[in-house]
């Protein structure tokens, strides 16, 4: 179903950039860099996982509802 095919992209792309920004890491050690992760990255995973959870969810009612009009 559709919004399972999108939680799936969802969570790729969760880990595409935490491993871009392990890479970035290697390179940039700054304050800011502290301060991009605190403000920007830090608070992903928890929303991520929400948001995958939710597409699931919404994949899972969505079969129910075609089942049931059927």
């Amino acid at each position: 179903m559709i919004f399972k095919g999108c939680a799936s992209t969802l969570a790729q792309a969760g880990r595409n950039l935490s491993s871009e920004w392990e890479e970035a890491q290697a390179h940039w050690r700054d304050a800011k860099a502290a301060e991009f992760q605190r403000e920007y990255l830090d608070p992903l995973p928890p929303q991520l996982a929400r948001a995958v959870e939710t597409l699931e969810e919404l994949d899972r009612l969505l079969g129910k509802v075609r089942r049931e009009c059927e």
